[in-house]
């Protein structure tokens, strides 16, 4: 019997800046978040570097000794990627490349690498393939001589192209291709949600990793794949849900993220439309994690660019299981204790004053279930009622799971 072979992690480590703009709580949490980035990819973090600059170094990014520093560590325990908060600017990237003489990534090249392993269908990779190709558009100083074999040899150049140049022309014209190919599948889509009805549009939206997925399968009892890593979902899924004997469609879209790249908000035009033409938006939060605010604020930030921050909100505080504070006697000698909130604890807090319905549950162990799918249902009763008001006496709320 053949043993099953494990999965060799690259070794990593990270960098950034303590700026003006971001101070060294901040970037721990964003170091914290790339770290996960940089095992969903596949690396193991082997040490962090931090500097504190009033802004990146033009060439390097950071100092000339906190670059020597990274190189030595580098050099001395094998490290085969070195990985930056920011976005690298093509010059950084090139003269980085040179002096530390291993692969230099980026956030964003990181996000794109994720999204490029976990797209499943043929849009989604398309979409990722688009993004990549207009990350590496600018940034095209090393050896692209591959390239060449797209189009065979005879002919390809004009005259006096250079190479760089003739790579620059392969890529342009992958890029073309590509933004027709997603036009055309964008078309396709826009047609499939223009026949799927009347019918009441729900969309799950939150940052990465706060279980849509699996509130997805919960309530749809279909199995979309949800995993503990960022990005598991990257492919749209709709599902028909029925709460009590109300109808709707439930669609799971991509997790947001801090600093997301433009090339993927682009790229993902289409799976953005499932938010912008739902008729409402279920905002699930990972209430366990520590970062929570700023996951809500970025999440409302992305809704807002893509104009659909006035849409009706349900917030659902999802992870109550997982959630714990720490307790502390004032006897030092007391040893730290975890404490889990009840529902009662959680109804006075201020996320229960939200502007918008809210509940807290657990996906993973259905927890306060009964009460969520009744918040769902009234909400989804009023948008029906608002478009066919002369048939809401056909609808009466039951508990399906209780029929």
């Amino acid at each position: 019997m053949l043993e099953k072979k494990e999965h060799i992690y690259e070794k990593a480590v990270l960098v950034g800046l303590i700026t003006k703009e971001q101070d060294e709580d901040k970037l721990t949490e964003y170091l914290d978040e790339l770290e996960f980035l940089a095992y969903t990819a596949g690396a193991t973090v082997e040490k962090r570097f931090t500097q504190k600059m009033l802004q990146p170094d033009s060439r390097t990014f950071v100092g000339k000794g906190k670059m020597e520093e990274i190189r030595h560590f580098v050099k001395e325990n094998e490290i085969g990627t070195v990985i930056f908060d920011d976005e690298l600017s093509p010059s950084q990237l090139k003269n980085l490349e040179r002096e530390m003489e291993v692969k230099i990534l980026d956030r964003t090249n990181l996000i794109l690498d994720i999204f490029a392993q976990r797209a499943q269908t043929s849009y989604a990779r398309t979409q990722v393939e688009l993004a990549q190709y207009e990350y590496l558009l600018p940034r095209l100083t090393r050896m692209w001589t591959h390239l060449e074999r797209q189009r065979g040899g005879i002919g390809m150049r004009g005259p006096g192209e250079t190479e760089i140049e003739t790579d620059r022309r392969i890529i342009r014209d992958r890029i073309s291709l590509l933004k027709e190919k997603l036009k055309t599948i964008d078309k396709q889509m826009a047609t499939q949600r223009n026949n799927r009805g009347k019918m009441v549009r729900v969309a799950l939206v939150g940052y990465t990793n706060v279980g849509k997925s699996t509130l997805m399968n919960a309530l749809s009892k279909s199995e979309v794949f949800a995993e503990n890593k960022l990005f598991a979902t990257l492919d749209t899924t709709v599902r028909k849900v029925v709460i009590g004997n109300l109808p709707f469609l439930l669609t799971d879209t991509v997790g947001f993220i801090r600093k997301l790249p433009t090339q993927l908000v682009e790229s993902f035009k289409s799976t953005l439309d499932e938010v912008r033409e739902a008729d409402l938006l279920i905002h699930v939060v990972d209430i366990s994690h520590e970062s929570f605010e700023d996951h809500i604020a970025s999440v409302n930030q992305i809704l807002q660019e893509i104009d659909a921050h006035r849409k009706p909100i349900i917030m659902i505080f999802n992870k109550i299981d997982d959630f714990s504070y720490e307790k502390k006697d004032e006897d030092d000698l007391t040893p730290i204790t975890k404490k889990n909130i009840s529902l009662d604890e959680w109804k006075k807090t201020w996320m229960a004053k939200s502007k918008f319905p809210t509940v807290f549950i657990s996906a993973l162990t259905k927890e306060n279930f009964p009460e969520m799918k009744k918040l769902i249902y009234d909400e989804v009763l009023k948008i029906h009622i608002s478009r066919f008001p002369y048939n809401d006496f056909l609808f009466e709320y039951y508990d399906d799971e209780e029929v």
